[in-house]
């Protein structure tokens, strides 16, 4: 991945104020897979006191469209068609890491994936499946 591709994901991520929000960060990057660590702070719990099902929908979206992103030409950007969730398990634990993977990728589509994990001392949990479809537009 060229300097100009990574600086690309970086600056589209540090505009995302919902990321910024939720206390999320890049954690990895690679040609067509992207982790995004968040912490389940107080404010993005559940009334049973687990991370909400917002808050793993939200990274695990970014992930998967930024994957996305990794792949495509400087002048672009994506934005999400459509995507769904399978809820897993409860988000329990201090963070959640969501990995996004391209499946397929396209010049008019990208299929997507992400997987989201709980961390708890140090365990990683599977809590969420996310499969979608990126559109890339002009950047």
């Amino acid at each position: 991945m060229t300097p100009d591709a990574r600086a690309r994901l970086h600056n589209s991520f540090a505009a995302q104020t919902m990321m910024q929000t939720l206390g999320a960060e890049l954690t990895e990057v690679k040609e067509g897979l992207i982790r995004i660590a968040a912490p389940i702070l107080p404010g993005s719990r559940q009334q049973q006191g687990f991370g909400h099902a917002g808050l793993t929908f939200s990274i695990g979206d970014s992930a998967a469209g930024f994957a996305a992103l990794t792949l495509l030409p400087l002048d672009q950007e994506v934005v999400t068609a459509e995507i769904k969730i399978n809820l897993l398990a409860p988000a329990r634990g201090d963070r959640l890491i969501a990995t996004g993977r391209v499946v397929k990728p396209g010049r008019r589509l990208s299929v997507v994936t992400s997987e989201v994990h709980a961390e708890a001392e140090s365990k990683l949990t599977l809590i969420a499946i996310l499969q979608g479809t990126m559109v890339p537009v002009p950047a």
